[in-house]
């Protein structure tokens, strides 16, 4: 009987068994249910069309970073839900000036300011032209770090929590080092870069303990740009002498509340509620319009048969395709060749907001803007970086306009090799041995001391692509090679610099390359048609799963995951503002990334 009751018992295993699929089957359909009420909310989302009271003042909050552009459906859900990107506020701004409902604009900077220099210039200029249909822009935070001040120091009232403070001491530039860490992990790391290249300094970041003479000579002339610039920009707005705004800065005479009142870089001590009270009580205005839902409002125009393609580089330069920020290689080589191919585009505006990345896929893209080219007028327009591969697949277009604060150039290239045998052999007791076929079979191992013949290699692959480099430079600005080489060699520029070395055509923003690529086609009435298409959300969600192998997470300056970057084929690029996550992600990328890299790294303290 007892053997009868074990055969009709189930076993452990069958239980486990049956509640694992059960559990299996209720997660898919929950999974299921989640994604037919987040396809509701989005699709309410973008049939809604949101209404503008009349007298409203446009809120644009400043404390959270945006991409240059807004993404797919699933890429703004990973980007914190902003729906709207940088060229949104731009195109928003232009058409509140215009717009009948709108009275002003309300710069809210809370106690956060994330942009950087270049996308600041082009916020300011924006409100400058803004300012010209005589419709005010206060400007409000708890307090202003010198990015944000930069910016509200064209507003008409400048506003601050009484106990809050203005950041106003100069740019100061600071480097981390981690050659005595890596001493201690028995990590050994070798720097190869070409003979030329002594500016091509971010790989000293793992072999020394301070800066070189010449990357601190490179730095102090591009912050000295920033900041001279800067200052000459906030002294017209507010009046004030360059020279009393670096007195100011040296004695930080102007960072206290009462200070800065006192010294005119504010106006008002005041806590945000009295904003609205004076929004209402000196303009009229009946309330805040949010930029998200000022969007909304836009009706959607009917494309002229003229069109002008604007096609956004936007994140670090890698290969192949995929989704979140970053440039990928297909993506931009196929919205440049579609561009190309279409009778309606009449010419091409490359927004390029990169520090750089793979040599493979910046020559990808830089050989799909020479063929562009050919076709109808190609125009870039920088952002904040566009360096190094940034940089390469810009400098064959026929036109260039970068922001006074852009930092661009870093032309140049460098290997860090890591050998990580000893750390093992210390740390875990593991040790390794070979069996090769030939002498060098195993010679990029990182695990075992580079040979003789794999440095000599190495060396001659660095100074081979930095010549491919400066000739692709050269022949896109009809340049000497020689001269080219003289100004490169790794140098970091702003726009400023490189305007005058021929590098750059013009100073300016987005509108000003859009209007000047117009110029070129010959046109005078058309729309703007933005690159790449937008991805379907199924897609793009499933693309998640095919990530290439051989990479690790990268992080913008914020904080937040841009990509899976900083692949482990060969790869150049500049790693401008690095946050803590991006602390932790050079420590991790000394050991991932291997071959020709081309990389700026550092802290800039000014914000």
């Amino acid at each position: 009987m007892a053997d009868d009751k074990e055969k009709k018992s189930p076993s452990f295993g069958k239980i486990m068994l049956a509640a694992g699929i059960g559990t299996l089957i209720v997660m898919i359909l929950i999974g299921i249910f989640k994604l037919l009420i987040l396809f509701g909310i989005i699709s309410a989302a973008s049939d809604k069309t949101a209404v503008v009271p009349n007298d409203s003042f446009l809120k644009i909050d400043l404390t959270k970073a945006v991409n240059e552009r807004s993404g797919n459906d699933i890429s703004t859900l990973m980007n914190d839900g902003s729906d709207y990107g940088f060229v949104d506020i731009l195109r928003s701004i232009a058409k509140a000036s215009s717009d009948d409902h709108i009275k002003g604009i309300y710069l809210y900077m809370g106690s956060s300011y994330p942009y950087s220099w270049g996308k600041s210039e082009e916020l300011r200029q924006a409100l400058k032209a803004f300012q010209s249909s005589e419709k005010p822009v206060l400007a409000y935070a708890d307090g202003y770090s010198q990015g944000g001040y930069f910016v509200a120091s064209i507003a008409d009232s400048i506003y601050l929590n009484p106990s809050g403070m203005v950041e106003f001491r100069g740019i100061g530039a600071e480097t981390m080092f981690f050659r005595q860490l890596l001493d201690k992990l028995a990590v050994k790391m070798t720097l190869v870069r070409p003979k030329s290249n002594s500016f091509k300094s971010a790989g000293e970041t793992y072999t020394m303990d301070h800066m070189s003479d010449a990357n601190r000579q490179q730095i102090r002339e591009y912050i000295f740009s920033i900041w001279e610039y800067a200052v000459a920009q906030i002294g017209e707005s507010r009046d004030i002498s360059p020279e009393r705004l670096n007195e100011m800065a040296d004695n930080l005479s102007g960072c206290l509340p009462e200070d800065a009142v006192t010294n005119g870089l504010v106006d008002r001590l005041c806590f945000e509620n009295s904003i609205r009270t004076s929004m209402e009580t000196n303009f009229g205005s009946k309330g805040v319009v949010e930029m998200s839902e000022y969007i909304k409002s836009v009706k959607t125009i009917p494309l002229e048969k003229d069109q002008i393609a604007v096609i956004y580089a936007d994140g670090d330069v890698v290969d192949g395709t995929g989704m979140g920020t970053a440039v990928y290689s297909d993506k931009i080589t196929k919205a440049l060749n579609d561009a190309a191919a279409d009778e309606k585009i009449k010419a091409i505006v490359l927004r390029v907001n990169s520090p750089g990345g793979q040599v493979t896929a910046s020559e990808i893209m830089t050989n799909a803007v020479m063929r562009a080219k050919e076709k109808k007028p190609v125009v870039v327009s920088m952002g904040d970086v566009a360096a190094s591969a940034g940089y390469e697949i810009s400098c064959n277009a026929n036109f260039i306009v970068a922001e006074p604060t852009t930092v661009t150039g870093s032309i140049g290239v460098f290997a860090t090799l890591p050998e990580i045998g000893g750390t093992l052999k210390k740390y875990l007791g593991i040790t390794t041995d070979t069996v090769n076929t030939n002498a060098n079979s195993t010679g990029l191992s990182a695990l075992r001391p580079l040979s003789p013949r794999v440095l000599e290699l190495m060396q001659r692959n660095v100074e081979e692509f930095y010549t491919v480099f400066v000739d692709r430079v050269a022949k896109g600005r009809g340049l000497s090679n020689t001269f080219v080489d003289s100004i490169a060699r790794g140098r970091v520029l702003t726009g400023r610099d490189a305007l005058k070395l021929g590098l750059v055509d013009a100073l300016g923003g987005l509108e000003d390359a859009i209007g000047i690529a117009a110029d070129s086609a010959g046109i005078s009435t058309y729309s703007v048609v933005d690159y790449p298409a937008k991805g379907n959300f199924i897609n793009e969600l499933m693309s998640q799963t095919k990530q290439s192998p051989g990479t690790i997470k990268a992080y913008a300056a914020d904080g937040s995951q841009t990509a899976n970057a900083y692949p482990t084929a060969p790869c150049e690029g500049d790693g401008i503002w690095m946050s803590g996550k991006r602390m932790v992600e050079t420590l991790n990328r000394i050991c991932d990334t291997k071959g020709l890299q081309a990389r700026v790294e550092f802290f800039i303290i000014e914000n």
